[in-house]
Parts: structure tokens; C-alpha cells; sequence
């Protein structure tokens, strides 16, 4: 697919994966719309980026709502949806699981996620055109000790990207799921600031170099699931 003039959103866009990603496509020339929870950070990295910035929390059905229906009024279509945002906690063995923490992560990694892609899916069914990528985890792929909320959710995220397939390929729609190992972001930091680069470890830019190679891949085809491990971690 060609990404020049393309319509894009990328939720939790302010920072990361999700920031280096809206670079990229930037860059290949599509109209990129980030969002996030925090007004001004989504402000800042939107400016820095020259792309559109939006405040907008995934966990909350009105503001998705909101969101697609500015997206449309802007440009009259969408041609790609990045589910991205996420985050994790209440990191506990079975025994000690907080119900709170449980609704919390999983309202925006799984219903804010399927919320977006519900939005999407409308657009890109009367489109018969679209892309859709999930940003899952290798989390999404093998549980751990005291992963139960985070890795839970990530498997239900994972599923929802195999349901999504079977339901819009009739309609030329594309849904991949992508699964990082660890990447040097503000993932679990708790303030929000991105952790130093790690010279074995993967940056956002190795995540968004795949992404990018798969939406550019001709329409006619597309790759459902891929795996992102950095080479030697230890």
C-alpha cells in the first residue's frame, strides 16, 4: 500500500512505539493523528512531529466516539488504525490479584482497543478498504509469573486481532497483530518517561520498521501476526 496521503490514527501516539511509529508514517507522507490521556504531552509530541494531536482516552467509549467522528469531519475517510495504547499493572501472583487494577488495564488494552476497532471496522466496511494493527506483546504469547492481569489481557488482545481477521478479509480489510519483546519505552516506568536506550535491548524504531514494511506490502495481501524478539538481551 502506498502511505502517501493515507489516513491514520495512532492511539497512545504521545510517546514510544506509538511515537516513532506516527514519525514513520509521517515521513512516508500520511495525514497521522496521534492521541493519548495527557493533553499536554500529546501537544508537544504532535508539534514535534508536524502531525495532527488529539486528547483522547481509549477507556472511555465517548471520547472513541469523538474521537472517529473528528477523524472523519477532518479528511472523510480512515485508511489505518493503530491500536497501541496500553499499559500494565497490579504485577502480583494469583492469591494477591487487585480487582481494580484488573477493570483498569484491561478497559484500555482490551475494550478500548475493541472500541476503536468497532469505530473502524464501520468505516472500513463501506470503504471496503483498511488496516488495523494491534499492538500486542510476547506477553500475548506465554504467561509469566505474576503477569495474570497483564498477560491476560494481551491474550484477549491477540484474540480479538484473530477474530477481526475472519470478520473483515470479506471486505479487503487487513488485521495485524504485532507482538514486541522488550523495548527500551515508558512502559512500567510510572512516571511516563521513556527509559535510556540499551544497546542489546529493542528501541520503538525496530517496532515501526515492521509496521511500516507491512502496511506497505501490496493490499492484495498482509501478514497476520509477527514476533519481534531482540537478538541477544542477556
Amino acid at each position: 500500500m502506498e502511505l502517501k496521503g493515507k489516513v491514520a490514527i495512532v492511539t497512545g501516539g504521545s510517546s514510544g512505539i506509538g511515537k516513532e511509529l506516527a514519525a514513520q508514517l509521517a515521513g512516508e507522507g500520511a495525514l497521522v493523528t496521534i492521541t493519548g490521556r495527557n493533553e499536554e504531552k500529546v501537544k508537544q509530541a504532535a508539534e514535534q512531529l508536524g502531525v495532527n494531536g488529539l486528547r483522547s482516552d481509549v477507556s472511555k467509549p465517548e471520547d472513541v466516539q469523538q474521537l472517529f467522528s473528528t477523524i472523519l469531519e477532518q479528511h472523510g475517510k480512515l485508511d489505518i488504525l493503530v491500536n497501541n495504547a496500553g499499559f500494565g499493572a497490579g504485577w502480583a501472583e494469583l492469591g494477591e490479584l487487585n480487582f481494580d487494577d484488573m477493570v483498569n488495564v484491561y478497559q484500555t488494552n482490551v475494550f478500548g482497543a475493541a472500541m476503536a476497532g468497532q469505530e473502524a471496522a464501520k468505516i472500513f466496511k463501506q470503504q471496503r478498504s483498511g488496516n488495523i494493527v494491534n499492538i500486542g506483546s510476547t506477553a500475548s504469547l506465554k504467561g509469566y509469573a505474576k503477569g495474570s492481569i497483564y498477560a491476560s489481557s494481551k491474550f484477549a488482545l491477540r484474540g480479538l486481532s484473530q477474530c477481526w481477521q475472519a470478520d473483515l478479509r470479506p471486505y479487503n480489510v487487513r488485521v495485524m497483530h504485532i507482538n514486541p519483546s522488550e523495548v527500551t519505552t515508558a512502559f512500567g516506568t510510572g512516571n511516563g518517561v521513556s527509559r535510556p536506550e540499551v544497546e542489546n535491548k529493542l528501541r520503538p524504531k525496530e517496532i515501526a520498521d515492521q509496521i511500516i514494511a507491512q502496511l506497505k506490502m501490496d493490499d492484495r495481501g498482509f501478514v497476520p501476526e509477527v514476533t519481534i524478539w531482540a537478538t541477544n538481551p542477556w
